[in-house]
Parts: C-alpha cells; sequence; structure tokens
C-alpha cells in the first residue's frame, strides 16, 4: 500500500505529543489527509501541533479527546483508512507511580481502537510499540525474534496492547502492522527523556544530574523513526507481524553526554541524581536494534547520523528552552 497513491485519510492518536507530531506532519507533507487526536484539556491547547496546524487549514482535521473514551474512538474511525495508534502514557519512572493508568490508556485504550478500527473496517491499523518490551538484550543485535523481558509496568503494558493488536489481526482478520522503533530524540521531546534532560541542563550549567550513565541505547532522530513507521506500516508483507526500527549502533548514556558537550564547546559534569534511578532489576542495560527486515522490504534506512541529529536537537530546544523547567526533575 503506497500511501500517497492508495490512502485518503490518516487516523493519528497521540499526534498532540513528540514523534505524534513529527508523524503528523510528515504525512500531511505527503498530501495525506490526517485527523489526528490531541488530548483533550480546558485550553484547547494541541499540543505541538500548534506548530503547524495553520499551515494545513484543508487537510488537518484536531480532534481533542481520550482514547480512554470508546465512543470517540468509534466515531474517529469513520471514514478513515489507516490508523497509526500512538496514543500511551510513557514515562517508565511514571508507570512505577501510577501503573493502573497505564493499563487504562496503553490496553484498554488500544482495545478501544482496535474494536473502532475493526467495526469501521480501517484498511491498515499500525500499532507504534518500543524496543522497551524487550528489555535488557539478551543477544545483539535484537531482531523480531528476541524474546519479550518487558522490565517495568509501562514495558508490560506495551508488550499487552501489542499482543492484543495481532490477536485483532488473528481473531478478525484486521490488517494489523506492529512498528517497534528503537529510541527516538529529536526536537519537541519532553524533557523526562535523557536526551533533552541531558541539552537543557548543559544549556544552564557545566554540571548536570543523572542516573545510570553505564547503559546502552540504539538513538534514533525523529524524521528517519516516522519515516520508518510509515514504510514499515504500509508494507504489505508486515501485516501480522512485529518490525523494528532502528540505526544499529548503541551509544553509552556518557558517549551521548560527552558528545552533546562537545557540540556545546563545554566540558559537562556529572552528578548522580539517586532519584533519577531506576529499580536496579527493572534498568533495561543494553538496546540495539537489527532492522534488517525494514531495510530488505521497504529500502528504508537511517538518513540522520548520531552527531547530526544531536546537532539539530541542541538547535532546538537552546530556540525553545524558555518552555521547559530544566531546573525540576520530569518524572
Amino acid at each position: 500500500m503506497d500511501i500517497r497513491q492508495d490512502v485518503d485519510r490518516v487516523l493519528v492518536t497521540g499526534a498532540d505529543g513528540f514523534i505524534g507530531s513529527h508523524l503528523t506532519e510528515y504525512l500531511l507533507s505527503m498530501g495525506v489527509r490526517v485527523r489526528a487526536l490531541a488530548l483533550y484539556n480546558s485550553f484547547n491547547y494541541w499540543g505541538y501541533l500548534e506548530e503547524f496546524y495553520r499551515d494545513y487549514p484543508d487537510s488537518l482535521e484536531v480532534v481533542t479527546g481520550d482514547i480512554r473514551d470508546a465512543s470517540l474512538c468509534m466515531k474517529m474511525a469513520e471514514g478513515v483508512d489507516v490508523v497509526f495508534n500512538l496514543a500511551a502514557l510513557i514515562p517508565i519512572p511514571y508507570s512505577y507511580i501510577a501503573p493502573q493508568s497505564y493499563v487504562d490508556v496503553n490496553v484498554k485504550g488500544t482495545l478501544n481502537m482496535l474494536l473502532a478500527a475493526r467495526d469501521a473496517g480501517v484498511r491498515r491499523f499500525v500499532q507504534i510499540s518500543t524496543s522497551e518490551v524487550y528489555g535488557t538484550a539478551q543477544y545483539t543485535p535484537i531482531d523480531e525474534r528476541h524474546p519479550l523481558n518487558p522490565q517495568s509496568p509501562y514495558a508490560a503494558t506495551k508488550v499487552a496492547s501489542d499482543k492484543l493488536a495481532l490477536s485483532f489481526f488473528y481473531s478478525f482478520g484486521l490488517p494489523v502492522v506492529v512498528a517497534r522503533p528503537f529510541n527516538t530524540y529529536g526536537p519537541r521531546q519532553s524533557a523526562r527523556a535523557v536526551i533533552p534532560t541531558v541539552i537543557l541542563q548543559a544549556l544552564e550549567s557545566d554540571t548536570i544530574l543523572l542516573g545510570d550513565v553505564s547503559t546502552y541505547r540504539d538513538f534514533n532522530f525523529v524524521a528517519d523513526t516516522v519515516k520508518g513507521m510509515v514504510a514499515a506500516g504500509m508494507c504489505d508483507e508486515f501485516i501480522g507481524r512485529e518490525v523494528n526500527i532502528g540505526s544499529g549502533q548503541s551509544y553509552q548514556i556518557k558517549e551521548m553526554v560527552d558528545l552533546v558537550g562537545e557540540l556545546l564547546g563545554k566540558r559537562i559534569d556529572i552528578q548522580q541524581d539517586t532519584r533519577r534511578i531506576r529499580p536496579q532489576n527493572s534498568e533495561v542495560r543494553l538496546l540495539l536494534c537489527d532492522s534488517s527486515l525494514l531495510r530488505q522490504a521497504t529500502g528504508w534506512s537511517p538518513e540522520v547520523g548520531f552527531r547530526d541529529g544531536l546537532a539539530l536537537t541542541i538547535d532546538w530546544f537552546k530556540r525553545h528552552r524558555s518552555r521547559y523547567k530544566a531546573d525540576i526533575y520530569n518524572v
């Protein structure tokens, strides 16, 4: 399925967030009409859709609501060809505090969208997963056959929602693709993520507070992630399957901090903050992606190297730093 030729309208849930807003903007730039779900609030604030919604007056429809509302999901799915389901609670530390909320949003919310998509006859349902479902790598690189070992309540709810989505393929014939990006970074990301918190703190001081800096992550620039999502989601070969999206390179958090310092022209000292350390058995030590399935089937490959992506991200945060509270730990 070529999204530019065969699709009239796409629904993106979680469109007001970091990755969701980039995906929405990318689809709009391709000439696709998008119905975008933004979480309701009394300010009528549309999150990062505020950055560009006026540029697409005829092709962007913003709906405010909540994926936990089953009737709203039914209405949103009407007249839609493809669903990209990104709506989720994602901060891992907060999942230790409020695990019930993660079940309600990530599992029950996904169920609401699956039922709505099935009943509306949606032609493709793209469930957005996370590399956290694998836990610490048992072998590298991590391919789609790697065992699932969720080490946090967040990761457990994503395993549940992914498998629930695949069950709708087996049970009802809903054309489901589970797209599994590794660690995405870039402009608009929340300060609760490690790269933004490093950049924002480093812009204010030569000393920053972090948790465990010995872990390794496969970092991917957001533009590459969203292109991978579309490529995976529209590939018929991946219906009823899970597919990884990643760079195939892994960096230790300490290495990332040093590179941010180099790009800022300063030496960054790290002080450990015990509040930021995950429970010992919950910490994922190593993530390294094998995305050969996606590369071979679609020709997708990352276009933005880590150094260049960090430079672009730093530039964006320099221009938008007033939006963030660099002196407060974002759970």
